[in-house]
């Protein structure tokens, strides 16, 4: 990795910990990583208890039918089961939701999607649970599904009026509402500057991207514990504690003080664990047995156990001078959200208001939609609405630079956002946005030389059935722009407990918050953050759980930014108070004082904690907010909807037999601006698997689904990139900080996903010579068989 840490004029500098060890700044050690390496990390499909039962779901094999009857009674019969349950059962609301409560937490009358559950079994063993669920006998009435999100809104195929500008028709006759108030989730609008306005060159184009899969390796897991109070004890993998528990209170009937959650571990979930799965589910048969109930999913029940990615159709068209110069973009966009709401309003809010790209332009025109269909629900994926979007706007801006005869990185350049650009929405960029800059590192990069005269290095390895004949090589660029944190006027805050104290004769300090850990190192962020702050070495963080309050949801790059600012905070009340208590026993002013490694120091003087401290701990609880947005206009999507941007590029390299069809992705270079790496190593490792997983979708990762049905359900049909499909990387960063942020950061981990995608399908045009409007790139995309 090549990483210059540029750290402009008035930016903080590197803030390490004590003794310049494990501090903001360094490449701290994980303390799972270990663990993880050699497989001894306790994830929550390793959960256990004596006398537990396990829980199983039966699933509908329909995408849409309305449920006659259902007979429990051979489930019943099966030796061993302990408990079968149906909607009758549930004692509190019978739906739930994200955003919007407007899904079942078993079918009511109802099936809307294939995999909806609709019983539950629990037994002694969970082979028994598995038989007794399949003897279950559901009367379906099978209706035809709705599929398609325009026709599930009425509208039909791209209309193009007589001045040659992308117009999105009115509404026509919907289809069969799925739900009651119809198939729209949401429309957003931009309308900015002339609406009719003229250009010397125009080009149009219309993309679709497929269902993609957050595909992490650690299944659905958890395990209900039975309380004294009547409340239930839940461990579970999930991504936001207090929004789980919100649900599950509402679903039981019961107080929250009655719903206690822990975080088990999580392997991985980039959006795929916002949603509730079995969480009610193992609830209410762990309160109906009164036993310890784990569940568990397997691969193919993942599948159908959480939300993906929104496949997306998109038109758009811009409209530049012969210099260059984009003069307008419209654009209409669609969101398939599947059966039920999730984020989906969220994901529209994002894909709409960021859907033209990191671009200065004048006169936009976006229509951007939800819409609910019989497929697989839909939800929060690592670029979040973003993902789609860029491989539409950066599509049109590799034609519009062919149209125009200019080179792809000089067009990208001359209509670059900058700090003190003006956003679609109106919102001013007040702090840096190096997209040029961004563009230009990547620009001067070495490219890697040709391939070696050697089958393994090329398209399909020793498979290939030619030698090469066919092979081209193209580059391709992309840059991208995400928002970082919650937008439109959501409350979005953390809380953070910490305390100092002296154990056994070492000063540590214990950080208590709700934010979960995904993988992505933040138990990590947040030692680092107490070692700077309160120059201690020995950092100690409290298992994740809702006995403090609400971190938010680990998403939208948002934790370092926001529990990072709640842990800063929390930690600088505990140093001022020690620091009052040190001036006490010194006679000096705290303001002449500070912590570091272990002790008070300051002019001639160290004093350790331990002496100031003696057997009292010092102890704060803080709720922590970045600066409001709020929510945009209805009708002109104009108003400060985000609190801070992100901003990565790609440059891809790619050979291609254009014969066979085959892609082999030879080199992805990537810069970013990060504002401050807290942790330099995990900021690339970020970028990284971003940059893989937007590979990915460029190429292969596609859940495909025919008449609403999922036909890949496992990773042997569904694929994800290996160690093998991943190419050497080239990697700068740049540390440009945000002034309203702490140490100035950005979020890091969307952005490389959003333009790592977009970067390969443009090196793939650029060999083939094809336009290539669809993703993932498909052999007959290239071969025309």
């Amino acid at each position: 990795m090549s990483a210059p840490a540029r750290t402009p004029a008035g930016a903080p500098g590197s803030l390490t910990g004590p003794g310049s060890s494990g501090g903001v700044g360094t490449d701290a050690a994980r303390p799972d990583g270990t663990l993880k390496v050699r497989g001894e990390f306790a994830y929550g499909s390793d959960l256990w208890m004596e006398d537990m039962l396990w829980g199983t779901t039966l699933r509908s094999p329909h995408p849409y039918a309305r449920i006659r009857s259902i007979d429990v009674g051979p489930a019943l019969a099966v030796p061993g089961v302990r408990a079968v349950l149906t909607s009758d059962d549930v004692p509190g609301a019978k739906v739930y939701g994200l955003e919007l409560a407007d899904q079942p937490v078993l079918a009511v009358d109802v099936v809307r999607y294939q995999g909806e559950p609709v019983a539950l079994v629990a037994a002694d063993h969970p082979e028994t649970a598995r038989l007794a669920a399949a003897r279950i006998v559901v009367d379906y009435e099978v209706w035809e599904p709705v599929t398609d999100a325009r026709t599930a809104l009425g509208h039909p195929r791209w209309n193009q009026v007589h001045d040659g500008t992308a117009q999105v028709t009115e509404l026509s006759r919907e289809s069969a509402h799925l739900h009651p108030e119809g198939n729209l989730v949401r429309h957003l609008k931009v309308r900015r500057g002339d609406p009719a306005p003229t250009a010397d060159v125009v080009v149009v184009g219309e993309y679709e991207v497929g269902m993609q899969d957050q595909a992490f390796l650690g299944p659905e897991s958890g395990l209900a514990v039975p309380a004294e109070d009547g409340g239930v004890e839940l461990y579970v993998a999930t991504q936001w504690l207090h929004v789980d528990q919100r649900q599950i209170c509402a679903a039981l009937g019961l107080a929250p003080e009655q719903v206690r959650l822990t975080l088990a571990g999580v392997g991985g979930a980039f959006g795929g664990r916002e949603d509730l799965s079995m969480h009610v589910h193992a609830c209410l048969l762990a309160l109906r047995t009164g036993r310890p109930v784990k569940m568990s999913y397997n691969r193919e029940e993942s599948f159908f156990g959480h939300v993906h990615r929104h496949p997306a159709t998109m038109r758009y068209e811009h409209g530049a001078t012969r210099d260059g110069d984009l003069v307008y973009v419209r654009a209409a966009i669609y969101f398939d959200g599947g059966a039920y709401a999730s984020s989906t309003p969220a994901v529209v809010g994002n894909g709409g208001t960021m859907g033209i790209g990191p671009y200065v332009v004048p006169n936009v025109h976006v229509d951007c939609f939800g819409a609910y269909t019989n497929n697989p629900p839909c939800g929060a994926m690592r670029g979040f609405g973003s993902v789609q979007t860029a491989f539409a706007y950066e599509s049109q801006m590799d034609a519009l630079a062919a149209e125009l005869g200019m080179d792809p990185v000089e067009l990208r350049c001359r209509n670059a956002m900058e700090q003190g650009s003006e956003a679609i929405t109106g919102q001013v960029v007040d702090s840096p946005a190096p997209v040029v800059e961004l563009l230009r590192r990547l620009e001067a990069m070495p490219l890697p030389e040709p391939a070696p005269d050697d089958l393994r290095h090329r398209p399909g390895g020793v498979s290939n059935t030619t030698h090469g004949e066919g092979v081209r090589r193209g580059v391709g660029y992309a840059v991208a722009y995400k928002n970082v944190g919650f937008s439109e006027g959501f409350d979005d805050y953390s809380t953070a407990r910490v305390r100092l104290e002296v154990v056994g004769g070492e000063p540590t300090v214990t950080v208590h918050t709700a934010a979960a850990e995904v993988g992505q190192g933040l138990v990590t962020v947040e030692q680092q953050i107490a070692r700077t702050e309160l120059g201690v070495d020995r950092v100690v963080v409290a298992p994740k759980d809702t006995a403090v309050g609400s971190a938010g949801s680990t998403s939208a790059s948002r934790q370092t930014y926001v529990t990072g600012g709640a842990v800063k905070a929390a930690c600088e009340a505990v140093r001022a108070r020690v620091l009052e208590r040190a001036a006490g026993v010194t006679g000096r002013p705290a303001a002449q004082l500070r912590l570091f490694d272990g002790a008070v120091v300051g002019e001639g003087l160290e004093l350790p904690l331990a002496e100031v401290l003696g057997d009292d701990a010092v102890e704060e609880t803080l709720e922590w907010r970045h600066r409001p947005t709020e929510a945009i206009d209805p009708e002109t999507g104009q108003g400060f909807a985000h609190v801070q941007y992100a901003f990565s590029a790609h440059r891809a390299v790619v050979d291609v037999d254009t014969e066979l069809g085959l892609i082999k992705v030879v080199e992805m270079a990537c810069t970013q601006d990060v504002g401050k790496a807290i942790n330099p190593q995990a900021v690339v490792g970020q970028i990284q698997g971003g940059t893989a997983q937007g590979l990915g979708l460029a190429v292969m990762e596609e859940i495909l689904i025919r008449d609403g049905r999922v036909q890949n359900p496992s990773f042997t049909d569904y694929l994800i990139p290996t160690i093998l499909d991943m190419p050497p990387m080239r990697i700068e960063i740049l540390e440009y900080a945000d002034p309203h942020a702490p140490y100035g950061l950005r979020g890091v981990g969307e952005a490389p996903n959003i333009s790592s995608g977009p970067a390969v399908l443009a090196a793939i045009r650029a060999a083939t010579g094809l336009p290539l409007t669809r993703v993932p790139v498909r052999p007959e995309h290239i071969t025309g068989v």
